[in-house]
């Protein structure tokens, strides 16, 4: 064998063994993406179960509301309202901009209960008002373990060289986080 073809083999070996690597690189990120985008709609799915089984307690709730209070047709507009666009939302974004106007809606009819000490004995509206609060429990655990795996999703993606084989393999930055109501920044006044 002359030296020439060895020298030649030689470098097309570590040619195939460059190209080999790249390969085997690229082959890891595009699982791993595909994992953590499964995360990231496995944990959205659970978001979507919880805030339905959310708005399915609204019209319960209203019911209760109406039967002790006939004038105050504008905030159970706005409560049918918004239970409609959550269910008619599409994709995170949509839905969790319903689901910010219902969170509005329901503080309104909430605020509005205490205007009626004869509703807020109620046993039937103290169990449901129960059911709402774990309702949004479980909906803030939901929402947290969402934005979780987003956060873990966007890290992996935007990290070199993973953002290089996130490009070719078509798969980008998700925005369509939970964030925390301008109101809910508010601190509330407490009086005594």
């Amino acid at each position: 064998m002359s030296k020439a073809l060895g020298i030649t083999l030689g470098v097309v070996a570590v040619l195939l063994l460059a190209v080999f690597m790249v390969f085997e690189s690229y082959v890891h990120a595009r699982n791993q993406m595909v994992a953590e985008d499964q995360a990231v709609k496995s944990a959205w799915s659970e978001v979507d179960v919880q805030m339905e089984r959310r708005a399915d307690l609204i019209p319960n709730l209203v019911e209760t509301v109406k039967g002790f209070t006939k004038e105050e047709s504008t905030v159970f507009g706005d409560i049918a309202n918004a239970r409609a666009g959550m269910l008619n939302a599409q994709g995170p974004q949509g839905k969790i901009a319903a689901y910010n106007q219902m969170d509005g809606a329901i503080g309104r009819l909430l605020l509005l209960t205490e205007n009626y000490p004869q509703l807020r004995s109620s046993d039937q509206f103290m169990r449901l008002q129960d059911e709402l609060a774990g309702s949004e429990n479980r909906v803030a655990v939901a929402r947290k373990r969402y934005n979780d795996a987003l956060q873990e999703y966007n890290t992996f993606v935007l990290q070199f060289p993973n953002n290089i084989w996130a490009g070719i393999a078509g798969y980008h930055q998700n925005s369509a986080y939970f964030e925390a109501s301008p109101a809910a920044q508010q601190v509330p006044k407490v009086s005594f």
